[in-house]
């Protein structure tokens, strides 16, 4: 529809079909986190809203709208059992919005929308608060304000243009308030935050690992976290250095790999892992990561480190016999913290222990082939060390392959590996090497996390994606410990050591996109992009009460706590004050003299009980005092024409300055209470 289209409405067909797409885009962001029906629901009633307006038709009768609101609440309580929750509510609170558009007859009703527009805004953050969806909820925002101000501007026809200006003014004017109340309104855990789903798993990361059912792994080219090294000029440690550690992986079934912490693993096998007994060497490399969130407790460090990492105030930090941080409770929003780790490490047993026996369980009837390899690489007497670097020589000498596409393995996955297929992604490989280390003797186990990375040219921070989820093992020898061995590298070098990452394919768009713009200028305006919403994470999301008290100690507070929070938030709104009261006196200090005068006139027939509009001028007030008061106003009446002359006539006979001291003096009509 064009604009002159629009503007050919009638005013109420046109603010409603504004207000309908100002709903529209509040609901837009939520459509991945409400079920389905919901969205096409809501869509189906705001179409029909705005076509019940475009064709001015009357709106749905009271027994409609509410069967309307009996299925919308018996949907809710089928699809999640309740309509307690912020879930359930967040649903409720769209189909509310999109249902109360269908009984906007009133301003009222406007009213309505307007409120529940503005607490579906809110609701959106409880499911993301990235730097796109602020950005469209800012644009929801100055919709809604328009459409505010639009309602109660008078009859006619205003541009909407004019109240969109009015609401970005009012928008300005806020955002002072907004900002300061953001850098100084005290951020006291446990009660600032948002809630956040703790039951579904989003990480590319899992505690467990199911070998050889995918048949095709899509790359996930999504963010999972940032790292920023410490060290003298930033440099990082190579990037076939960089392992991030995430779960380790003991007990196996076959087929399913799981940690000793599931309750599927602990069924396999009773014994309690041996401690970290972590030993560091070498010079420390200090990091601060910025941890998306993975709806799990896990805390990624660069491998190993020795200290807990240093967490926002109301978290703490522990870590497990098998070297993997975790946080007090699951990570559900983009969490900070610093850490300082170790590329040179010894941990584990040095001795043989019984707490070793779990690492060396396979199920008997399975991999029948690869048992016999191990036999044949690993004769009695052989040194567990000579086995495994024959297993790594048979991984780069045997036609091995990393592939994306291996197809679902069957019941033997080692086997498969080891003799028929010869190719796998990282899982395949760590799988069946961990499968022959432990047929051959040597406890073995498979640690998940990261690998690599990619420094972002804009702003120096290494970016780690889902798609550098990676899957290594850990062989235990005697006298060294447990040793991380990687046979991804073995197979494919160019994952593990060299620049040139895996990257997601592109799909249409990115095809289409590739033949307008060079991929170059993608990838530079993606660090451009990934830059700008690292410092939004850093900046916003990651503002804690740490930085709070840091920038008081920078404005001269040797001690600060929350309480300098409060006084200084107290101290900020009593300045506002002050300046809005300021900047009256001045704006009325800035009117007309002339103007001021008039309406000290206007005041006084006031008060004698003649109220008169404000855009009158001297003489019609002049001749409506008369006529309302008679003799009594003639003085007025002609201090009123000669304010008149004052301002029109080419030569007045009066300055404003003897018009003004004349005013007090002269005699103006009583009120009727006061002529008796």
């Amino acid at each position: 529809m064009s604009a002159l289209q629009t503007a050919r409405l009638p005013r109420e067909t046109r603010d409603v079909l504004f207000l309908l797409a100002v709903v529209a885009l509040c609901l837009a962001p939520l459509i991945a986190h409400i079920p389905a029906w919901a969205s096409a629901l809501a869509a189906l009633l705001l179409g029909w809203r705005g076509l019940l307006a475009w064709r001015a038709r009357p709106l749905p009768g009271r027994w409609l709208r509410s069967l309307l609101l009996v299925v919308v609440l018996v949907l809710t309580l089928a699809q999640f059992r309740t309509i307690v929750g912020y879930e359930a509510g967040v649903t409720l609170i769209a189909m509310l919005l999109a249902l109360k558009t269908l009984e906007l007859r009133a301003r009222r009703d406007a009213m309505a929308v307007f409120f529940l527009g503005f607490f579906t805004l809110i609701a959106n953050f409880f499911f993301s608060q990235s730097l796109p969806t602020a950005l469209v909820m800012l644009a929801a925002l100055l919709g809604l304000l328009t459409a505010l101000v639009n309602a109660h501007l008078p009859v006619g026809h205003p541009p909407l243009a004019e109240s969109l200006r009015t609401a970005a003014r009012m928008t300005l004017l806020g955002a002072p308030v907004m900002v300061a109340l953001f850098l100084f309104f005290p951020r006291i855990a446990p009660l600032w935050g948002l809630p956040s789903d703790m039951a579904t798993g989003r990480s590319g990361l899992s505690a467990q690992m199911r070998v050889g059912s995918v048949a095709q792994l899509a790359l996930d080219d999504g963010i999972a976290l940032r790292v920023r090294f410490l060290t003298p000029g930033g440099q990082p440690p190579p990037q076939s250095a960089l392992y991030f550690r995430g779960p380790v992986l003991t007990a196996f079934d076959g087929r399913e790999w799981l940690a000793l912490s599931q309750p599927e693993a602990r069924a396999i096998t009773w014994a309690q892992p041996a401690p970290a007994q972590l030993q560091v060497q070498g010079e420390a490399v200090p990091h601060e990561v910025t941890l998306e969130p993975s709806y799990h407790p896990w805390l990624l460090v660069l491998d190993a480190a020795e200290q807990p990492p240093a967490l926002p105030d109301g978290w703490r930090a522990q870590m497990t016999p098998e070297l993997q941080w975790l946080a007090s409770r699951p990570v559900t929003s983009v969490l900070r913290y610093q850490a300082s780790s170790h590329l040179r490490f010894r941990h584990g047993p040095r001795e043989d222990t019984r707490a070793l026996r779990p690492y060396l369980q396979l199920p008997a009837a399975l991999n029948p082939r690869t048992q016999a390899l191990a036999h044949e690489l690993r004769p009695d007497g052989t040194a567990p060390q000579a086995f495994v670097q024959a297993a790594l020589a048979r991984l780069r000498g045997g036609g091995y392959r990393y592939t994306l596409e291996p197809g679902v393995y069957g019941e033997h996955t080692a086997d498969d590996f080891w003799f028929d297929r010869k190719e796998g992604f990282c899982e395949h490989i760590a799988s069946a090497f961990a499968v022959l280390m432990r047929a051959g003797g040597v406890p073995a186990r498979i640690v998940t996390g990261y690998q690599g990375g990619q420094v972002n040219g804009v702003d120096g921070y290494w970016t780690v994606r889902q798609s550098d989820a990676h899957a290594w093992t850990e062989v235990w020898l005697e006298g060294s410990g447990w040793v991380r061995v990687d046979p991804t590298a073995s197979v494919s070098p160019d994952r593990i050591g060299l620049p040139q990452r895996l990257q997601a394919p592109r799909g249409a768009f990115g095809n289409a996109m590739s033949t307008v713009v060079s991929p170059s200028a993608l990838l530079r305006l993606r660090a451009v992009w990934e830059a700008v919403n690292n410092r939004w994470n850093q900046w916003v999301l990651n503002y804690t009460q740490q930085d709070q008290l840091g920038l008081l100690r920078r404005l001269g507070l040797e001690a600060p706590g929350w309480q300098d929070l409060v006084r200084v938030l107290g101290g900020l709104a009593a300045l506002a004050a002050a300046l809005g009261g300021a900047w009256t006196v001045w704006q009325r200090q800035r009117q007309d003299p002339w103007q001021r005068l008039l309406a000290r006139a206007r005041g006084r027939l006031a008060q004698a009980g003649l109220e008169l509009p404000a855009h009158l001028p001297p003489r019609a007030l002049a001749e409506r005092a008369q006529a309302h008061f008679g003799t009594q106003a003639q003085p007025a009446a002609q201090w009123l024409l000669r304010l008149e002359r004052a301002r029109y006539a080419p030569q007045p006979a009066l300055t404003l300055a003897q018009l003004r001291r004349q005013l007090p003096r002269l005699r103006w009509p009583k009120p009727p209470s006061r002529q008796r």
